[in-house]
């Protein structure tokens, strides 16, 4: 009974050990096996990991210290003297699943037959934008980075787990070869394997990837401007010439969609105040950006009357904008009228945060606070950065009066779009190389209006998709007219009525003019924002255009960083002497919030660049 007993489990043994077997040899293919859908979903992950990490990277590194520093807004509450010290950050993390995914890719195809394998060298191509705009993101923050040895654990024996730091300098000519090579590819390969709607950015038109590989190359070419010019040009040069073309129309723009169920983060974030800078200059030349860039304040005409009744004071700079009738109560508005009215900034040193003066922009929840019939409510007079850009599931309550009506946007919550670059930042960046002295076919105005125009187009695309609270229309405003009105989308004529501004005439102080176009461009990706201040010098300080406010403590002008932190080595890390060795040829010291040190150790293609506020060099 016992011999017969252990037959059987042999037998069992033999049958289930041959079917995990069977599993085993299905996970362990020849990659020149793998059939093309599979790989077709390996671009899928990928492209998905280039964008990531929302709550860390916007509630930290974004909204605590790119734009604080960049001057695009204030710190939650306003600037105090800790602006310029780092705490926690975010950052974006490619070698978890990102370089997975592509090498897995490439050591797939390349482990083909040679008839298969090209057949699938477009989808090859496309594996180095994808790698190189996440980790352009991460290089502009801390320098060095793994990025030619990153992920090659899986293919090399023994596994190379202590892959080398590639120099920025390294990681630009990297790069470049990188992207000259997937623009060979994919202007010349046939018969390509489709990827149809795995490719969830441009439907698997490997042309539009192309034009997006000649945006990257302008990328690095304006890094490469403060430290080898005649190269930038060069490059500018050849993208304006590329046969692939270059991204020039709203449909070649990297509009990143994760998916109908992606919001973004679903947790909310401390945002501080507009800079007035900032929203002076877009409202005195009424820039439509500024409607879907920054959020109205609570002032709108109901608010107005339900202040006069409650016979409290309006801030002024709502005031000067308010007209009254014979009794005392609104009327209207003075000038441009709604929406324009509706957005203020606040100055940004934080000496200006604690002068009384200032009370009127630092001191709303005690000021703006009105009582009618026994209800109560507070307003905000000036403009946040809109949370729509960052996250959809954000819900919007509309100012009333106390006590009045209840109106909000909620529970319809769109895939949230993100861009990634940009035929507008194509334009303008061709339009700053050609004021340089790049040799390209079209003037510097044609690219810079084309420029604009595709800014505008597309970030009111943006607040479209993302729902912002007042797009189509104001709904405290019962009269049809006044509520389309008080509407943020973009309206006829408004992009000709801008280029024909003086501040959109490159005739004079042109470089300014354009980096002040890439600016306001680069107000919902703070990555490129961050890189344009540092080696543009802009916002200019004692610029007629766009000033650079002069972050003054205590009556001395604070100090602001130039990098990211880098947290202490340790000896633990089976990667500390490649760590160890990129630091010291970088010449950066680590563990320190020091901004002095932070402003001082520069970045390889900072270290020429302008001071902050300089001006263009």
């Amino acid at each position: 009974m016992k011999k017969t007993f252990n037959i059987i489990f042999a037998l069992i043994f033999l049958m289930t050990w041959g079917c995990d077997k069977e599993k085993f040899a299905d996970l362990n293919s020849n990659p020149s096996d793998l059939s093309a859908p599979e790989l077709r979903y390996s671009v899928t992950k990928a492209v998905e990991q280039m964008y990531g990490n929302d709550y860390t990277n916007w509630f930290y590194s974004n909204f605590q210290y790119i734009y604080p520093w960049a001057q695009v807004t204030t710190v939650q509450g306003g600037n105090g003297p800790g602006l310029v010290e780092m705490g926690d950050f975010g950052t974006q993390n490619p070698y978890k699943e990102l370089f997975p995914q592509t090498q897995d890719i490439r050591y797939s195809v390349e482990a083909m037959s040679e008839e298969n394998k090209a057949l699938h060298q477009a989808m090859v191509a496309i594996t180095y934008p994808i790698q190189i705009q996440p980790s352009m993101t991460i290089t502009d923050l801390t320098g060095s980075m793994v990025y030619s040895e990153a992920g090659l654990a899986p293919y090399t024996n023994p596994p190379l787990i202590t892959p080398k730091f590639d120099a920025q300098e390294e990681l630009f000519n990297t790069w470049l070869n990188e992207l000259d090579l997937a623009l060979e590819i994919l202007t010349t390969a046939e018969n390509q394997v489709v990827l149809g709607d795995q490719d969830v950015i441009y439907g698997g038109d490997y042309s539009k990837w192309a034009k997006y590989c000649n945006l990257l190359k302008l990328k690095i070419a304006v890094r490469l401007q403060g430290v080898n010019p005649t190269k930038a040009n060069q490059i500018a040069e050849e993208v304006a010439t590329s046969p692939a073309g270059y991204m020039d129309d709203l449909t070649d723009d990297f509009v990143y969609n994760r998916g109908v169920k992606y919001h973004g983060t679903g947790n909310g974030f401390w945002i501080g105040y507009a800079s007035k800078n900032l929203v002076d200059f877009m409202v005195e030349n009424q820039d439509p950006r500024v409607r879907f860039i920054f959020e109205k304040n609570g002032f709108n005409a109901e608010v107005v009357q339900a202040f006069i009744d409650a016979e409290k004071a309006l801030p002024p700079y709502v005031e000067e904008y308010v007209e009254y009738d014979a009794d005392g109560n609104f009327a209207g508005w003075k000038g441009a009228g709604e929406p324009w009215v509706r957005y203020h900034g606040v100055p940004l040193a934080p000496d200006a945060t604690l002068d009384a003066a200032n009370n009127i922009y630092f001191d709303q929840g005690n000021l703006y606070k009105i009582s009618l019939d026994d209800k109560e409510k507070t307003y905000s007079a000036t403009s946040l950065f809109s949370e729509k850009l960052v996250r959809t599931t954000y819900d919007y309550t509309y100012p009333t009066k106390p006590g009045g009506r209840v109106i909000q946007l909620k529970d319809n919550d769109p895939p949230l779009h993100v861009i990634l670059g940009s035929a507008a930042e194509t334009n303008l960046y061709l339009a700053e190389f050609k004021l340089l002295g790049a040799n390209l076919p079209k003037s510097a105005q044609d690219y810079f209006n084309r420029g604009v125009e595709l800014s505008i187009l597309r970030a009111d695309a943006l607040a479209e998709n993302n729902q912002m609270p007042y797009y189509n229309t104001d709904p405290v405003y019962l009269d049809p007219t006044k509520a389309e009105e008080a509407s943020t989308k973009l309206k006829n004529g408004e992009v000709e009525h801008l280029l024909e501004q003086p501040a959109y005439d490159l005739g004079e102080n042109g470089l300014e003019k354009v980096y002040i176009q890439q600016y306001i461009n680069f107000a919902n990706t703070p990555g490129d924002m961050w890189t344009l201040v540092r080696r543009s010098g802009i916002p200019k300080k004692g610029s007629d255009l766009l000033p650079w406010d002069e972050l003054l403590s205590s009556g001395s002008e604070l100090t602001v960083p130039r990098r990211f932190t880098i947290n202490t080595l340790t000896e633990d890390d089976k990667n500390f002497e490649n760590k160890k060795q990129a630091m010291e040829e970088q010449g950066f010291t680590t563990g320190t919030i020091n901004p002095e040190v932070l402003n001082s150790e520069r970045l390889w293609f900072d270290k020429s660049n302008p001071t902050y506020g300089a001006g263009p060099q």
